[in-house]
């Protein structure tokens, strides 16, 4: 069931020009021969690894009206109008309880699939949506990067792999894609993935993969990059045109389902990255009823996710990992709502994870600087536990600048 950088004047570079143009996809179908070793090619690539999914939930959510500390009075002191009461949670444990919304969190987390992890964050925390995102986007906290981590981790993992290894579903790219050695594939609406133009041009367009091979070594590497670009397009459409489930992902899929109709279409990706976009989570007013409605939507959706995943039969490759770019103040604010803070829980999903607390709890009575939650773990540490621990590659010194260490988090 389907449901519905900052950048300076100067000049594109040349990388920037080839991934607008993957970005852009192209007009025509893949000749048959081509697509079927391609597709086979995919299905061995995708049978033998392991599939890292990041979900993102941009705006900054409230981590303590997600992951409720019922159990500690001074939640109910700091919040008296917007903390949730304990009758009315979804109860996990004698401290915690999700958000009445979460009945998805719920049954993962007593399933055991569920590991959360608090106090996440970093040292001088920024409270800018634009900039503590590029420093998640990074991996480089009060610095930031060329290139984001997930495009690094491609790089150091699969430095030859066939295209289409990096999959960002989104209406533009996100920093943590970008590659020194990959060309994202990105993608929002897979039925309109293909680059568009007038009726007079598309011809044209069309032979422009099948002009041949040049002895001009740059022209060559775009015809290469508008070959790639033309598979990867046509690949995502004939997946998402078969793609047939019936799953139930709530009222919006948080493009969950897309990332299901490519695994089952043997896409030979092994990092996708989805959002929750355009700051939804920034709850300033009146935040109790958008929040929980946000999260029901969130919750649904993965919970949907694992399911379709088991279906298809690859639950077992897929660890799927939630962030946001902040959490919220401890303290209410004036308007019933949260104003930017510091440190968020992150939660890891899947068949293969240990279910339960992770991380030093943060006190909630000795804040820092700006009634913040003071950060417990660095969240390089949970990057570092899903590519190590996960995907199995243990040099982190390169990637996130550091040894971070890792928590045990799968069987």
């Amino acid at each position: 069931m389907k449901k519905n950088k900052f950048r300076s004047n100067k000049a594109l570079s040349r990388r920037e020009m080839l991934t607008g143009m993957a970005g852009l996809g192209a007009l025509s179908m893949v000749p048959p021969a081509f697509a079927q070793a391609a597709q086979a090619a995919a299905a061995q690539a995708a049978a033998n690894g392991k599939v890292l999914v990041i979900l993102e939930l941009s705006g900054g959510n409230d981590g303590l009206n997600t992951v409720v500390p019922y159990g500690d009075d001074a939640y109910y002191r700091q919040r008296p109008n917007i903390g949730i009461p304990k009758n009315e949670l979804r109860v996990i444990d004698d401290h915690f309880g999700f958000n009445p919304g979460m009945a998805g969190f719920e049954r993962l987390y007593k399933d055991g699939k569920m590991a959360i992890v608090h106090g996440c964050g970093y040292e001088n925390p920024s409270y800018s949506h634009f900039t503590s995102m590029a420093y998640w986007h990074t991996a480089a906290p009060n610095s930031g990067n060329e290139y984001g981590w997930v495009g690094k981790l491609a790089d150091e993992i699969a430095p030859s792999a066939p295209p289409n290894y990096l999959v960002n579903i989104a209406a533009r790219q996100s920093l943590a894609v970008r590659s020194a050695k990959h060309v994202p594939v990105v993608f929002d609406d897979p039925n309109r993935f293909m680059r568009e133009a007038f009726a007079a041009e598309k011809d044209a367009l069309n032979a422009v993969p099948e002009i041949g091979e040049s002895e001009n070594s740059s022209r060559s590497f775009l015809l290469d990059i508008a070959r790639s670009a033309n598979d990867a397009s046509a690949l995502v459409r004939d997946a998402w045109t078969k793609y047939d489930s019936p799953i139930d992902y709530g009222v919006n899929d948080l493009d969950l389902q897309k990332v299901v109709a490519l695994l089952d279409a043997g896409m030979p990706t092994g990092l996708y990255y989805v959002a929750y976009r355009n700051n939804a989570f920034d709850t300033h007013v009146f935040q109790n009823n958008l929040h929980r409605r946000l999260l029901t939507y969130t919750s649904d959706a993965v919970a949907g996710f694992i399911q379709d995943l088991e279906r298809i039969g690859r639950a077992d490759d897929v660890a799927l990992m939630i962030f946001s770019e902040f959490g919220r103040r401890v303290p209410e604010n004036v308007s019933l709502g949260t104003d930017h803070g510091a440190a968020n829980a992150m939660f890891v999903v899947g068949n293969q994870v240990k279910g339960g607390h992770y991380g030093e709890l943060p006190s909630l009575t000795e804040l820092a600087e700006g009634d913040n939650l003071a950060y417990t773990t660095d969240f390089r540490k949970v990057y570092q536990s899903m590519t190590q621990g996960w995907l199995g590659h243990s040099d982190s010194n390169k990637l996130l600048g550091g040894n971070f260490g890792t928590f045990d988090l799968f069987s």
